[in-house]
């Protein structure tokens, strides 16, 4: 079989989006034939793309990189990936040769073994988002230097592709590292992904939960960032299981069961280092297991990250009693972070106003037993209001400023008479665009990891995804539209109708949207994100049958020449940027007034001395 590319490889290639490519299949008849694939994720012969490109004055340099990941690519499917990722990984480690990889073996000779295979991978993690979702690289390095000192043994019972036991071999040079995975595929990756590092990696296909690979050994670390939201985690077998020593993990509470199973794995005063979704911190369900963790001197420290995940640091108890306060940490960058936890180590009372401070396990011990860190932690000692009101003001400030720039440059304008106005169906008819229609649904999002989900409501408040999915729903994927980077989301708001053109492409839609794609060679998307927004096209628009789907296809459109659509649509673009940033600023007034309020109650805020 020859070698593949699928259509964001055509864009890299070009280096173009892939709205582009899409629009090169239905304009050039020339254009390669698919010869694999399905027909939502066509694949092309990589060498009738570069013969196309290349004779249309489109196709750049191909990199050897590229080029070793297309020979890989073109080799299976995306079930198939892995196993034939493995198998390029493990010609690198036994330093063979194989025709069918020689730009992989070219591109180890010129980056050395470790740095191809990991743009491999990469590459590989890259494409199957939904299936493996590994620890950002912030996040695992956080976690890898809070490991202590001295460790000589860490484990990883959920190690994916063996992200976080690379980043302790970096941080810690551990003599022994173990980890389980439960795709068989993943495991292999991860084992040639330490091998390639060097000697003394073990890593076992297999759930660590109902399967544990590493029964009765105990290390010196775990770390692990366990699969959330798994609801088929083994609780009916597992009832009884003796890593339940703090209490039965509930039903709905996984997470739970990977903490204890943590503990169970280490050493007497040894380090576990587990990624939590922040509500596994106050949910009442697991509120019991939670007052065992504490009052037992388990649970040592949460630590609240940007975004939607936190780190709990616990221990296994040994002789020595644990100290009679946690550390709770929201704020301050990785370096703080990590200092804080090694001077806790030594003071337990620690305080560290803007980072962090120990918290009586008294205080943690009530009815909720609620460890999430922003509820045992002040706003800010006086001298952090002070500067976050500095800071808030001076951003405030730079918001307004920047406001006035961003004010159309508009003028009154006579239109020519023959400017035809068709209705968004024409423009289907003729292939100019696309309008496909979210089902209406109510899918279990989630506020915690898993594919982005963009809501009605971000489109109307003009934000990023505020939810995700997990990632097991996206299995039938004809149910879900996925977003790229050029399409207009449309959604009913009051009284108008909101239009957002998509950035960034990955989001699946929500219910109550509406995509449209159009050919940018045809149609702006900012122009007709802009028209669809007029008053005119929300009464064509007004919803039909049970009020909740939007008529797009009656909006009307002004065929202007395409030139002439991009002038307009940098109007529409400089008025969205305008209005995100009268948002902002009217967060930043709120912020500002609470923070006057705080410091002027705490006597650190004053008027100016004239």
């Amino acid at each position: 079989m020859p070698d593949t590319v699928t259509a964001a490889d055509i864009a890299r290639l070009a280096g173009v989006g892939r709205a582009a490519v899409s629009n090169w299949r239905r304009r050039h008849p020339d254009f390669p034939r698919p010869v694999g694939g399905t027909a939502t994720s066509p694949q092309f012969a990589l060498r009738e793309v570069e013969d196309w490109l290349r004779a249309q004055g489109k196709l750049r340099q191909v990199p050897p990189a590229e080029r070793a990941w297309q020979q890989v690519r073109s080799r299976a499917d995306d079930t198939g990936l892995g196993e034939t990722l493995a198998e390029a990984g493990e010609m690198l480690l036994n330093q063979a040769t194989d025709p069918a990889f020689a730009a992989v073996t070219e591109l180890a000779a010129e980056r050395g073994a470790v740095e191809a295979y990991e743009f491999l991978l990469g590459r590989f993690l890259e494409v199957q988002p939904r299936r493996i979702g590994p620890t950002p690289a912030a996040v695992a390095e956080l976690m890898a230097d809070l490991l202590d000192p001295g460790t000589t043994s860490v484990l990883d019972p959920a190690c994916g592709a063996g992200t976080l036991l690379v980043r302790a071999m970096a941080r810690r040079s551990p003599q022994r590292l173990l980890g389980q995975e439960q795709d068989g595929a993943l495991a292999r990756l991860a084992r040639i992904r330490l091998a390639l590092r060097g000697p003394g990696a073990e890593i076992a296909a297999g759930d660590s939960l109902r399967a544990d690979g590493f029964a009765g050994t105990t290390v010196d670390a775990v770390l692990c960032d366990p699969p959330f939201n798994e609801r088929h985690w083994g609780y009916e077998e597992l009832t009884t299981d003796v890593r339940w020593e703090y209490g039965l993990p509930p039903r709905m509470e996984p997470e739970l069961a990977w903490v204890q199973h943590a503990l169970a794995h280490l050493a007497p005063g040894g380090l576990a280092v587990v990624a939590m979704p922040p509500a596994a911190a106050g949910r009442r369900s697991g509120r019991r297991i939670r007052a065992q963790l504490l009052r037992r001197g388990a649970l040592r420290a949460v630590v609240a990250l940007p975004g939607s995940a936190q780190l709990w640091l616990l221990r296994r108890p040994g002789a020595e009693p644990g100290p009679a306060t946690v550390l709770m940490v929201e704020g301050g960058d990785a370096a703080q972070i990590t200092a804080a936890w090694r001077d806790f180590q030594a003071d337990p009372e620690l305080d560290r106003p803007g980072v962090g401070r120990a918290v009586p396990l008294i205080d943690l011990l009530d009815e909720d037993v609620d460890v999430t860190p922003g509820r045992h932690l002040p706003a800010g000692g006086t001298e952090r209001t002070a500067e976050r009101f500095l800071q808030t003001r001076a951003r405030l400030a730079g918001t307004l400023e920047r406001m006035a720039a961003l004010l159309p440059a508009a003028r009154p304008a006579e239109r020519a008479q023959d400017v035809p106005v068709v209705p968004l169906s024409e423009l289907v008819r003729a292939g100019a665009l696309t309008v496909r229609q979210v089902p209406l649904r109510r899918e279990p999002a989630t506020a915690g990891t898993g594919v982005p989900l963009l809501t009605a409501q971000d489109v109307i408040e003009g934000r990023e995804p505020s939810a995700h999915v997990p990632p097991d729903l996206l299995d039938d994927g004809e149910r879900w539209i996925i977003a790229e980077e050029g399409d207009v989301v449309v959604t009913a708001a009051a009284r108008s109708l909101a239009a957002r053109v998509v950035e960034r492409g990955g989001a699946v839609l929500g219910p109550h949207l509406v995509l449209v794609r159009a050919d940018p060679d045809l149609l702006d998307p900012h122009y007709l994100a802009g028209i669809l927004r007029s008053s005119a096209n929300v009464r064509q628009s007004t919803a039909v049958s049970s009020g909740s789907r939007i008529g797009i296809r009656r909006a009307l459109v002004p065929r202007l020449p395409v030139e002439e659509q991009r002038r307009l649509g940098a109007l529409f673009r400089r008025m969205d940027e305008l209005t995100a940033a009268l948002r902002a600023g009217a967060d930043l007034g709120g912020e500002l007034a609470r923070l006057l309020a705080d410091g002027i109650a705490e006597g650190a805020l004053g008027p100016d001395r004239d």
